[in-house]
């Protein structure tokens, strides 16, 4: 179990460049003095009492329990955490080959070959939190790290609105990125197990063609292709796709599938 921890963390860490930045918090690449061993420091300003600018404490202290519960490959480790008052530092496994997203920017689409390659891994990652009842809920290329340029091996990162539902404790919420969100997100019905199944679906979808299923020229426009489950398999980008991959997809861009019990590929 890892606790917070009561050393300072300028006492234990070097802290270097910054690698990543969100609304709330910076990620910067951080050098374990006891170890020299690297890790990737996440600083999230708390939110005051008074204040609205910063990250809500509850919130903040759901994603450091969801990290401690999950232990797999295919997901970020956390290895420490250190309560500064008015910040949390949660320091992490770091991760350097980049996001799966640059990935695919650079190639414009992968080989079906290896888009396989890379959604086997991802659907282990969430049958791991799925087994535990965690929902990550902002699934997207984004969010997928790769451990380094040769590898070819990822860590699912950001746990930042991931929940746990357990007792059937219903979790409505205007989660994640608007292309990845699935029709329940728009209608603000409960999440479950299917929504991330829908992004997966959607991730599937932009590796295999470099395009994204339900982007419109809005982001209204975006969510109205969504709720109407609007995609199709353009011979532009699928013709050379076998029956099976996109079968693979169509099975998850399904309107109220709450429950997924296949999670391979």
């Amino acid at each position: 179990m890892i606790k917070s921890h009561d050393s300072p963390f300028h006492h234990l860490f070097d802290t270097f460049e910054v690698i990543g930045s969100g609304k709330f918090a910076t990620v910067r690449r951080c050098v374990e003095r006891q170890t020299g061993n690297e890790f990737a420091a996440k600083f999230i300003r708390k939110r005051s009492s008074t204040g609205r600018m910063g990250q809500a404490l509850e919130d903040i202290n759901r994603e450091i329990d969801l990290l401690r519960e999950i232990d797999n490959n295919y997901i970020i480790k956390l290895h420490d955490v250190f309560d500064c008052g008015n910040e949390m530092i949660i320091v992490l496994e770091l991760v350097k080959g980049g996001e799966l997203f640059e990935l695919i920017s650079e190639k414009g689409c992968l080989a079906e070959e290896e888009a396989v390659h890379y959604m086997k891994q991802i659907l282990m990652a969430i049958k791991h939190l799925h087994d535990r009842n965690i929902v990550h809920l902002d699934l997207k290329p984004e969010n997928i790290l790769l451990s380094d340029k040769t590898a070819k091996r990822i860590k699912l990162i950001d746990f930042g609105i991931s929940r746990k539902i357990v007792n059937d404790l219903d979790v409505k919420g205007l989660y994640g990125t608007p292309e990845f969100v699935a029709p329940e997100i728009i209608n603000y019905e409960s999440v479950n197990t299917g929504t991330d199944m829908w992004a997966i679906g959607c991730m599937a979808y932009i590796l295999l063609s470099g395009a994204s299923p339900f982007l419109g020229d809005t982001k209204q426009q975006t969510f109205v292709n969504i709720t109407a489950a609007d995609y199709h398999f353009d011979d532009q980008y699928f013709a050379n796709i076998s029956n099976a991959a996109k079968d693979f997809i169509s099975g998850l861009l399904v309107k109220n599938s709450k429950y997924f019990t296949n999670y391979s590929i």
